[in-house]
């Protein structure tokens, strides 16, 4: 599972008054700043969950609108539900051939409740059909001179939908695109695409497939939300999700099996199908600090039941584990713990043990971190206030490491 970056390229879109409406999500390869596209499909798949569980979509498009580009594959593909529909604009791609059964799927997908986007577009009648449907028609003005602009004003101007005109270069292209009656405008002049950088940790094929098994199998909410415990990356990525998609969850998440309540098989599959069309098809080597953070909330979900305090709460063992497996992975995703927290709607006292180390919580973790260093002065003081003893932090220990290995 090797170290790396999620980049995401971004550039604005703006309306007549030159305010900001949108922006354009674009791939960009790890290994150079522009895109470097093999495969269409893997890197709009690779946008899509960037977007939402790598960086969240409100740190990229807050409340703005998102335009991201498809390939027929993804465009046919149910996981497109997994989008949030009212901030998502479906761009479709110059390349793609007209069929009837893409216009089918465009007039599904506009139902469903997406707006549909013409990617360099060359006006044809023969489109009629496909005009009635989409929401915006983006126009290459690199590629047509003023004259045959204007022709596509007049002709695109029939139908109820926004011209957009890209590549805006000048001061000048703005003002002859915005007389014409261009609603929209994307280009150098207003900003190039700015590159969104965060660390990665990718997702291991195989707990992918063994989650798409799983799902396909209706299996039981027990056994998913074991492949989750056991992957402390695929736990974050799944409360990033609860909060970027999940819109209207109104409770502060307490728990893996909440975050997949709230999600549902369904979402979850399309993210999973999503995640393989990413990462490609080879395999990761295990990351030390993943290993530590399974094996640490292994450890806390056994010693809680020893906390009189702790299990006077609802879904004790269920937080403690959640604190252990999050604990970490500000390390890992190289973020502070208050940036990484307030994105996934936890619960207070969670919350609370995360940033502060506070409450019967943060008074678990705290032991937890002493026991993994050996700090015995402060360990066996730490045991003494907690009425612990130090056979029973041994057992779940042993414990922990026994689950772990079962997982691996």
């Amino acid at each position: 599972m090797p170290h790396g970056y999620c980049l995401l390229g971004r550039q604005p879109i703006l309306n007549r008054h030159e305010e900001l409406v949108a922006y354009e999500l674009l791939f960009r390869s790890a290994d150079a700043r522009d895109a470097n596209v093999e495969n269409h499909s893997q890197a709009t798949a690779s946008v899509i969950i960037n977007t939402l569980v790598s960086f969240g979509i409100e740190e990229i498009i807050g409340k703005h609108k998102g335009f991201i580009n498809l390939e027929l594959e993804l465009l046919m593909d149910d996981s497109l539900q997994l989008l949030p529909k009212k901030q998502v604009v479906i761009e479709l791609l110059e390349t793609l051939v007209y069929t009837p059964e893409l216009v089918e799927q465009c007039r599904l997908l506009k139902e469903s409740g997406f707006a549909i986007a013409l990617d360099d577009h060359e006006y044809s009648h023969a489109y009629h059909e496909l005009y009635e449907i989409v929401d915006i028609v983006k126009v290459d003005i690199m590629q047509n001179p003023p004259d045959r602009l204007s022709d596509v004003v007049k002709h695109l101007g029939k139908y109820s939908l926004q011209l957009l005109a890209e590549k805006v270069e000048t001061y000048e292209d703005f003002k002859l695109c915005h007389d014409l009656g261009f609603d929209l405008f994307q280009g150098y002049h207003f900003a190039k695409p700015s590159v969104m950088k965060k660390k990665r940790v990718d997702d291991s094929v195989s707990t992918l497939l063994k989650l798409i098994r799983y799902l396909g199998e209706d299996a039981d909410v027990a056994e998913i939300e074991e492949v989750f415990r056991s992957d402390p990356v695929l736990t974050y990525k799944l409360l990033l999700l609860a909060n970027s998609v999940g819109i209207g969850c109104r409770s502060k998440i307490v728990s893996i099996r909440h975050a997949i309540a709230i999600l549902g098989y369904q979402q979850i599959k399309r993210w999973v199908q999503l995640s393989l069309f990413a990462c490609g098809n080879s395999d990761f080597l295990e990351h030390p600090l993943v290993d530590m953070a399974a094996v640490r909330a292994g450890f806390m979900e056994t010693i809680a039941d020893n906390l009189e305090a702790l299990k006077a709460g609802r879904n004790y063992n269920e937080k403690a584990f959640l604190t252990g497996i999050l604990s970490i992975l500000d390390k890992i995703y190289d973020i502070s713990m208050e940036e990484m927290v307030l994105k996934l709607g936890l619960s207070d006292d969670v919350t609370e043990a995360l940033i502060s180390r506070e409450g019967e919580l943060g008074r678990l973790l705290h032991l937890a971190e002493l026991f993994e260093i050996m700090d015995c002065a402060h360990l066996n003081k730490h045991l003494s206030e907690m009425a612990i003893s130090i056979d029973d932090v041994l057992l779940a220990q042993k414990r922990a490491f026994a689950w772990r290995e079962a997982m691996t």
